[in-house]
């Protein structure tokens, strides 16, 4: 039976200029979307029999498409001690202590975003979790996913001694008088320790917990559609069983993690891997489309590779070499895989340019919407190569909470601080830019994104004063961003991110209208229901 969803309606559509960005009405016909216009027109199209749902004072949007995530680490994370808001040492202490006491059972205990700011000089010891818990392991992933830190117990589970080597890419970090594991294992140090030793001891049941965890959390807050930067195999055959199980009431568009390992064969054979999987899922729910690089750290970890050092006079060097990088993005680029690369400081910006640019030129390649994930530091005179190479800005409004910022601001410590995040530079070279979260290193609230991108300002704390408030940008915009060029960028326009005729009828239904006031609306503004391909998936409308 067709549905008429009736209201204030904004369609994110801008391939007429503004003209079709406002309607009254929506047509909704089995799981695509057949008419949008006036409501008159509606009723005739859909007929006397069709369903109604009136947003009566609120506003009807098209399903925000998440444009960088990590699906099942989020559902993950909802499971775990919430270090996030941990203020200080003492803080992260109690509540670990709550989630052991929680979780006897539990041989680990497991928490996630604690921040830079929130350690004793920032700097994390296994010494201070030990004073918490020393007869259980503890894991902890830092905000930005990053860096682990771990406790003596957890050090001695993952077989890490004084004379363990660093691996590629990462470092174990050691007291510089005693030469002892600290307990903080920067990058690959944890990706290649860490996530192996806590992923292995998850079975299907659990991954496809933590699926359903992450698809009820995004639907609550209006997301229908999200770009996965890290799947691996078990990831895809948990969504594959769900999509199978008509349970994926969120699509995901995923790029396949292709590891850092130093071994150039083993790098290419990953690439493979992902050209295959891209081959066998390509449907309307699930569509593997290409590969993730991590090119660079954080700089909240002085881990992002940066042009000039730090503040303390330090510096890092990207995770992939350029040598690498361009072996590995010109074979993906040559399978026709879209190439999302991590970069943060400027030099990773710039290698990552290069390599895509060398890819186009030695593949006779162009238009593959290749990708650079964070961008939160961009040297001047690499800007204008965005739009000149097609290449996509992806990035989240969430990193520029300003509350979550004054440890990212110390480590630069100069003139760079004041162009982190530049939104409108990149726009200005004809760049598109696409929104998402980077759930679970920030929160996956769509509605708080969009505030942030329209004010720099923080949703939690609106005391703290914005970061580059200049840099914000009008909410239509921000919402475009995270709705139609969010979709764009994975290859999914036309179909996901507008309400246009024959698109998916992803659609949600918010209690209130925040275009038509201060953008503060957006805090206490309510998902009342929200559409997945036609199926209503949440709905918290009054009875």
């Amino acid at each position: 039976m067709p549905h008429v969803i009736t209201g204030r309606v904004f369609t994110s559509d801008r391939s007429d200029a503004d003209a079709h960005l406002w309607a009254e009405a929506v047509v909704v016909d089995d799981d695509r979307i057949a008419y949008v216009g006036d409501l008159a027109a509606a009723r005739e199209i859909a007929g006397a029999d069709a369903g109604v749902i009136d947003a009566g004072g609120g506003v009807v949007l098209p399903g925000f498409v998440d444009g960088h995530a990590h699906v099942l680490m989020t559902g993950d994370s909802l499971l775990k001690a919430h270090l996030r808001t941990a203020a200080d040492l003492d803080e992260i202490g109690r509540r670990l202590l709550a989630w052991a006491e929680a979780n006897p059972d539990q041989p680990r205990v497991v928490g996630m975003g604690w921040l830079f700011s929130s350690v004793p000089r920032g700097r994390p010891t296994r010494q201070m979790l030990d004073a918490f818990i020393a007869d259980r392991p503890v894991y902890l992933e830092a905000s930005d996913f990053h860096s682990s830190w771990v406790n003596t117990a957890a050090l001695a589970e993952l077989g890490i001694t004084d004379d363990t080597p660093d691996p590629i890419g990462g470092r174990i970090v050691r007291d510089p008088v005693t030469g002892h594991a600290t307990g903080h294992l920067l990058e690959n140090a944890s990706v290649t320790t860490v996530w192996p030793l806590l992923a292995g001891a998850v079975d299907d049941d659990a991954r496809d917990r933590r699926l359903r965890a992450a698809i009820d959390a995004y639907v609550e807050s209006g997301v229908t559609a999200a770009v996965d930067m890290a799947l691996d195999r078990a990831s895809v055959e948990a969504m594959a069983r769900a999509e199978a199980g008509d349970t994926l009431d969120v699509r995901v568009i995923g790029h396949w993690l292709v590891h850092r390992t130093g071994d150039p064969a083993e790098e290419l054979r990953q690439v493979d891997i992902a050209a295959s999987m891209a081959q066998t899922h390509r449907s309307d729910r699930l569509r593997v489309i290409g590969i993730k690089l991590i090119v660079d750290g954080t700089i909240d970890g002085c881990t992002a590779a940066l042009v000039d050092p730090y503040a303390d006079g330090t510096n890092a060097a990207p995770i992939w070499d350029d040598e690498s990088l361009v072996r590995v993005v010109t074979r993906a680029d040559s399978l026709g895989l879209q190439v999302a690369l991590h970069a943060i400081g400027d030099r990773a910006v710039r290698s990552s340019i290069d390599a895509l640019e060398t890819a186009a030129r030695v593949n006779g390649t162009a238009g593959r919407r290749h990708r650079i994930e964070h961008l939160e530091y961009a040297d001047a005179a690499d800007v204008p190569r965005l739009g000149a190479l097609g290449i996509t800005a992806s990035m989240q409004p969430v990193h520029v909470d300003p509350s979550m910022l004054p440890n990212w601001v110390a480590m630069l410590g100069d003139h760079r601080v004041e162009r982190g995040f530049a939104w409108p530079e990149y726009l200005a070279t004809g760049a598109t830019l696409a929104f998402g979260t980077d759930t679970p290193t920030a929160p996956h609230l769509p509605l708080h994104n969009m505030f942030i991108a329209a004010t720099r300002r923080s949703p939690g704390n609106l005391s703290v004063p914005p970061h580059r408030p200049d840099f914000a940008l009008p909410l239509i915009d921000a919402v475009v961003h995270g709705t139609a060029d969010a979709a764009w960028a994975s290859w999914a326009e036309g179909r996901l991110g507008t309400l246009v005729p024959g698109a998916a009828a992803d659609l949600v239904v918010l209690d209130r209208d925040p275009f038509m006031g201060d953008p503060e609306l957006l805090l206490d503004t309510t998902v009342l229901l929200t559409m997945s391909g036609g199926r209503i998936v949440h709905d918290r409308r009054p009875s």
